[in-house]
């Protein structure tokens, strides 16, 4: 525990968040996702939103947290694109999976997946290019 970089794991869970920020935004798919998750305008401006930011910002760094020793483990000099690389395999082989597992048994659409699948990769590839970067 005395060799992590706990200031990785934040600043990785702060990029994630800032990526959700973009990624969810109208300027994204924000608009697209909403539909796909079947939720109006009410919907998403109803919700507690210090909770909801606050509670996904903590979430992401316990990802990060998780993902750090897999990156870190016999590996003295790791490189940005090796971390981004093994934070997408991450992305691909656990969340976006588990999700497509959760999403076949609630009846979501594939565009719902694909929305919040790819987000999950490239969240887990940045914060693992951010934790090879500080580590």
């Amino acid at each position: 525990m005395e060799d992590f970089n706990f200031w990785s794991i934040l600043v990785a869970g702060l990029a994630a968040w800032g990526l959700g920020a973009i990624w969810y935004s109208p300027i994204a798919f924000g608009k697209a996702w909403q539909k796909a998750a079947g939720m109006t305008d009410e919907d998403v401006q109803g919700g507690n939103m210090p909770l909801i930011f606050g509670t996904s910002f903590i979430l992401m760094c316990v990802m990060m947290f998780g993902m750090t020793p897999a990156l870190l483990l016999g590996h003295e000099n790791i490189t940005v694109v090796h971390g981004a690389f093994h934070g997408a395999l991450f992305g691909v082989f656990f969340a976006a999976a588990a999700m497509g597992i959760n999403y076949l048994y609630q009846r979501k659409s594939i565009k719902l997946w694909l929305i919040d699948g790819i987000y999950q990769i490239l969240l887990l590839a940045i914060g693992g290019a951010v934790i090879a970067a500080m580590n």
